[in-house]
């Protein structure tokens, strides 16, 4: 028997916004949500501006934009105007102009946001690294993003990019944040950050940009080959608001928490842009994943609206209810996941557990912001990302002769976008052919196969190079692996298919086990048996390979491709992203 669909607020039990009813969908316009916003004189937009000054002429300016828990200080949206306006002037000073390319290998510290917005202020592109690359993946992106300022920190400086730092000849200046136990006067051809910002201005006149001006530089890495650049404007501002306001319910009395490195776009976007747009305060945590802690975060932070990944979601059903039930959320309202499709019993594990269902969304690096979401407002269908938000259409296609026709509903088929959204990429950095190569006609094909039912809520099926084809049967990951999950001793699922001279492909799945239970031949049968009672015998695995863990980005993506590759004796291709020490809880790119 099915479980009925979850509905955490209906129109029944509170007043809906308006904004989240059809009609009001249907009405939705750019336009309307630009007027939200300030914009520059003579047609200009900026997303700093529209993220800090804009609040600083009200009662916002007091309030908190960022608190910083491990360290016990905050800064306020009057503090953060200042603070950018005075990293601003130290570009200036420098004399880096506007379109130059910043680079931030920082970990979750207050110079990491003043260096991103302060750069945005003055016209210049920033590039935000995940702290744990390593020197070559720094290099490489660098080179490709002709990186002209890096802003790091002493210690990171030297174990990761001194070594490198002749390999990189378009950097010119390497600022330091000052780090307890390092003396920056003693490192060479380095610049103490500290000492520019002491003697900066903080009155500034932010650049004239434009909103097809280059803003932000994302990169993410293809299964083979270098990373790709994708590049965003300041235009993607007004899609930040939008599904600030629509997909994540955003208020400026809210606490908000992001567990997303800004290294990564979902930490860029709705860790930095999203919230500071609608005068929310911002929860940032430096730390390592940690069951208790984060349950301490969420209780004595009171946060409201939390935003983490399905990694992390699995990470804590894996602890174990009874551990959230020590603590109360009572200011907790709203929970979204992204970065991989959410399985239904991680939904259910969030009403269970924590009160509150958890709302799956689904976008990529290349589309700079939510796409599809379930939003506050509407029922949950366990599995599904939801429903497209308001000023994205969005279908079901196949490609045919190089050009695209839809599918019927509950058809599979390849989820693709209809180009013009805001926070749209304008493009892979030196890459235009490959660029190009995502579009036919108007449409953005995004690389997953997805269905859509007939309430307009989209399923996710696999990344089209993930799909295993089985004695005529297509079977996507995601399907085997949410009925893997719901056995009662497995933590974690992953499927491939591997070939076979009889069906073409066979499915293979790798699992670790929750704490205390031990692999056996036993457990091994009583899976499989699982497995075939739900999905029948043609989908379900043929073999299970028990691991401690499974292989994933630092962004808490599984890679499958990593598995088929080690499998069956493949090249492993790009593994920059690889995790190699505890996971990064945030999003990387896509599902």
């Amino acid at each position: 028997m099915e479980r009925p669909l979850i509905i955490d607020k209906t129109a029944a039990d509170l007043s809906l916004p308006p904004h989240l009813t059809d009609a009001a969908r249907a009405a939705f316009s750019w336009s309307a949500v630009r007027a939200a916003l300030d914009g520059l004189p003579g047609g200009g937009l900026n997303i700093a501006h529209e993220a800090v000054d804009r609040h600083t002429r009200g009662p916002l300016r007091d309030r908190v934009a960022f608190r910083f828990v491990a360290r016990g200080t905050e800064l306020t949206y009057g503090d953060l105007a200042q603070a950018t306006n005075r990293f601003a002037n130290v570009l200036t000073g420098l004399g880096v102009e506007r379109g130059g390319r910043l680079f931030i290998l920082t970990g979750r510290i207050p110079e990491l946001y003043v260096a991103l917005l302060g750069s945005l202020k003055a016209g210049v592109v920033v590039s935000p690294l995940f702290s744990a690359f390593g020197p070559e993946p720094i290099a490489t992106r660098m080179n490709l993003g002709s990186a002209s300022v890096l802003v790091t920190t002493p210690s990171l400086y030297l174990r990761k990019v001194a070594g490198i730092r002749g390999q990189v000849p378009s950097l010119r200046h390497v600022l330091l944040a000052s780090e307890e136990g390092f003396d920056i006067a003693d490192i060479p051809d380095v610049v103490d950050l500290d000492d520019l910002l002491d003697a900066a201005s903080d009155d500034y006149t932010i650049a004239d940009t434009q909103p097809e001006d280059m803003a932000l530089l994302h990169f993410t890495s293809g299964t083979t080959g270098r990373p790709k650049g994708a590049v965003h404007v300041h235009e993607a501002v007004l899609h930040h608001w939008m599904t600030g306001n629509y997909a994540l319910d955003l208020h400026d009395d809210d606490v908000f928490w992001c567990t997303a490195d800004p290294g990564w776009v979902t930490g860029t976007s709705y860790g930095v842009i999203a919230p500071l747009l609608h005068g929310v305060t911002s929860i940032v945590d430096e730390g390592d994943f940690d069951a208790e802690r984060w349950y301490g975060i969420l209780a004595d932070q009171r946060v409201s609206v939390w935003y983490t990944a399905p990694t992390a979601v699995r990470m804590l059903m894996r602890s174990g209810a009874d551990l959230a039930r020590t603590r109360e959320f009572p200011a907790l309202r709203f929970i979204a996941s992204v970065g991989e499709p959410l399985n239904p019993e991680a939904v259910w594990w969030g009403k269970e557990a924590l009160g509150l269902p958890i709302h799956d969304n689904w976008w990529q690096t290349e589309t700079g912001g939510i796409m599809i979401a379930n939003t506050p407002a509407m029922p949950i269908k366990p599995g599904s990302m939801g429903r497209a938000l308001p000023g994205i259409e969005v279908a079901i296609v196949r490609r045919v002769d190089g050009a695209v026709e839809p599918v019927a509903v509950d058809e599979e088929g390849e989820l693709a976008l209809r180009r013009g959204w805001p926070s749209m990429m304008r493009g892979y950095l030196g890459d235009d052919d490959r660029y190009r190569r995502c579009f036919v006609g108007d449409w953005y094909l995004t690389g997953d196969l997805a269905r859509r039912d007939a309430d307009g809520y989209f399923w996710f099926v696999s990344r089209a190079d993930d799909v295993i084809k089985s004695a005529g049967h297509l079977i996507g990951p995601f399907e085997v692996e949410s009925a893997l999950l719901q056995h009662p001793a497995v933590a974690e699922a992953a499927v491939i298919g591997v070939p076979d001279d009889l069906v073409g492909e066979v499915v293979r799945a790798f699992v670790s086990l929750k704490p205390g239970i031990a692999p056996g031949a036993t457990l091994h049968r009583d899976i499989i048996a699982h497995a075939r009672k739900r999905l029948g015998a043609a989908v379900a695995p043929k073999e299970i390979d028990f691991l401690p863990t499974l292989p994933r980005t630092r962004s808490g993506k599984i890679m499958r491709r990593l598995l088929k590759a080690r499998a069956l004796g493949l090249p492993e291709g790009d593994l920059s992203t690889l995790e190699t020490a505890s996971p990064e809880t945030g999003a990387d790119h896509d599902h």
